[in-house]
């Protein structure tokens, strides 16, 4: 039973250029994948919620998409929904990439940040691929210029200095409910997850032109009656016939792998059967049509 008087509870954005290791780091925090990853920027589409609850209290976690230059009406309603995300949080974890160093994207990230009155976390990610000699000087770069709470070097894939990044975020919220059942991961519904999972099967075995054009869309979703076996059936959309060919693959051979590899993750989720069918259909120039936006669940949320 949780003591009410120092239980902490409240909400934190992931903010960052594309591919920094926010999905990453979220998954390893609440123990489960909940979030898409993949070497492609703009894996993150949707603001994913992930849940981190332990006696201590219950961090919700918001994986933003990367914020970038937006190209089509889906990228800017992607750097929109990372912008509104932090006027609703307790605390904003800016994660950066220690490899690749300061770059442009990360200055304009902090020039927005100067905006926000939420306080903000510098989390420097992939300090296993970097020498110790070469952190201070980076980490002295990001401090001349924006102003840091704290400062938390990491690395999200090998879970190094986590713990220490868990207790200075439950310091920072305020005492608070537990929103979410302790056992709880995700407030996304089930359909949601399946989509995703498919789209990381693609952007694994896709390249150039096809990673971006992809939408998933869960058709069906149904328990077989007094069997251990789900009934699924999705469609990938793409925004051209020559992409659609691509999708397919020489005798199907594309789809076919990305239909096995989403199925043996699902299994693994779901602790069932799983019957997956995959179709893939043509919506021209989706990206850009905000019927298409919506109706693929990409909406700016209220």
């Amino acid at each position: 039973m949780q003591n009410q008087n120092n239980f902490r509870s409240g909400f934190v954005a992931l903010i960052g250029r594309p591919n920094v290791g926010k999905s990453t780091l979220m998954n390893y925090l609440v123990g489960q994948k909940i979030a898409i990853m993949s070497d492609k920027p703009q894996t993150t589409r949707n603001k994913i919620r992930g849940v981190y609850t332990d006696e201590r209290g219950q961090i919700v976690f918001l994986d933003t998409p990367g914020i970038h230059k937006p190209h089509s009406k889906l990228g800017e309603l992607l750097v929109q929904t990372a912008q509104n995300a932090l006027d609703e949080v307790d605390l904003v974890l800016f994660l950066v990439d220690a490899a690749e160093g300061m770059g442009p994207g990360d200055r304009f990230i902090m020039e927005n940040l100067k905006k926000v009155k939420t306080p903000v976390f510098l989390v420097v990610n992939k300090i296993d691929q970097v020498h110790p000699d070469d952190l201070l000087p980076l980490i002295d770069q990001y401090r001349r210029l924006f102003s840091f709470k704290e400062v938390v070097p990491i690395s999200a894939l090998q879970g190094n200095n986590t713990s220490t990044l868990l207790e200075l975020i439950l310091k920072e919220l305020p005492p608070g409910p537990q929103y979410y059942p302790a056992d709880q991961v995700t407030d996304h519904p089930e359909r949601f997850i399946v989509a995703e999972l498919i789209r990381e099967k693609v952007l694994q075995l896709t390249r150039e032109e096809i990673p971006h054009s992809v939408a998933v869309v869960v058709e069906e979703m149904s328990k077989r009656a007094n069997r251990n076996l789900i009934d699924i059936r999705a469609t990938i959309f793409t925004e051209r016939p020559s992409q659609k060919g691509i999708l397919i693959g020489k005798k199907g051979s594309l789809l076919k792998e990305v239909g096995k590899r989403a199925r043996e993750e699902l299994e693994r989720l779901l602790g069932s059967q799983i019957f997956l069918d995959l179709w893939v259909k043509v919506k021209k120039d989706w990206r850009n049509e905000e019927m298409l936006l919506r109706q693929f669940g990409y909406r700016e949320e209220e």
